[in-house]
Order: C-alpha cells, then sequence, then structure tokens
C-alpha cells in the first residue's frame, strides 16, 4: 500500500507522463527537419541544458559537499545517459512504428524494470516485494502493448 502523504504528488506524475507521449513526435518531427539524427538530438537537450542553467544560477544552494561526492556511487550521474537513450529511440523509431505503440513498448518496459529494481532495492531504493497483484499488473501491460502495437 502507497503512503498518503505521497497521493498528492500522483496528478504531477501524471501530467508528467502524459507530457512524455509528445516528446518522440515532436523529436521525430525535429530529425526530420534537420536530417541528422545526432544534430536533432543535440537540440533536443539544449533547451533541457538551458533551462537547468538558468535554475542552478537562481537558485545556488544547497551546494554539494565533499562527503556527499565522494559516497556518491559511480553510476548516479549516467541517469540522463539512460534518458538520452529513450529520446534517441523515439527520435529515430517513432515514425516506423507510430506514437502509441512506441509509448506503449516505452512505458510497458519501464515498468517491467522498474518492478525488478523495486523487488530487488536496486539503485539504494528500498524494496518492494513482487507480489501476485504486481506480475498480473505487468502481464496485463504486456498484453495492452501487444494490442496496441498489432492494431
Amino acid at each position: 500500500m502507497q503512503d498518503i502523504s505521497a497521493v498528492w504528488l500522483y496528478p504531477l506524475i501524471l501530467v508528467a507522463g502524459a507530457l512524455q507521449a509528445w516528446g518522440p513526435p515532436m523529436n521525430g518531427a525535429l530529425r526530420n527537419a534537420l536530417t541528422n539524427p545526432w544534430l536533432a538530438s543535440l537540440i533536443s537537450f539544449l533547451p533541457i541544458v538551458a533551462f537547468l542553467a538558468v535554475l542552478l544560477f537562481c537558485l545556488p544552494r544547497p551546494l554539494p559537499t565533499v562527503e556527499g561526492v565522494s559516497a556518491m556511487p559511480w553510476w548516479a550521474p549516467l541517469g540522463g545517459l539512460a534518458g538520452a537513450f529513450a529520446v534517441i529511440a523515439g527520435l529515430l523509431f517513432v515514425d516506423k512504428v507510430g506514437a502509441g505503440a512506441f509509448t506503449a513498448l516505452t512505458i510497458t518496459a519501464n515498468i517491467l524494470m522498474s518492478l525488478a529494481v523495486d523487488n530487488f532495492g536496486w539503485f539504494n531504493l528500498p524494496p518492494h516485494p513482487m507480489n501476485i497483484w504486481r506480475a498480473v499488473g505487468g502481464a496485463l501491460l504486456i498484453g495492452g502493448v501487444a494490442l496496441i502495437s498489432w492494431f
């Protein structure tokens, strides 16, 4: 059961998820206009970098400590690279499979991998053990992505 204090975050997360469906078609249009997928990827990330740089400039605190940086796992800075892989995949393939199939595949893969992360407590997260209901949810997602992709 989810902690009730986090429920207010759900609408924000739903909006973020809905907006993610816009990214691949927008990036696909960018790739089509620019021809070069690597230039399109770079341009896709520039507004994000600029926005975050402005936020850091306006809100520079808190700053990292030496202890925090030295205790950071080696893999912590690689999250952006994992996200970039998803952006590049969308940029290259959304027009070939369609936005529905692309999003269904990526979300289903994301949730199934998230179930493994939760179950095993990877990346220093507290474990949320697999149970029958989570497994049924994963199976239903696989069935849903099959229907969306085939029809």
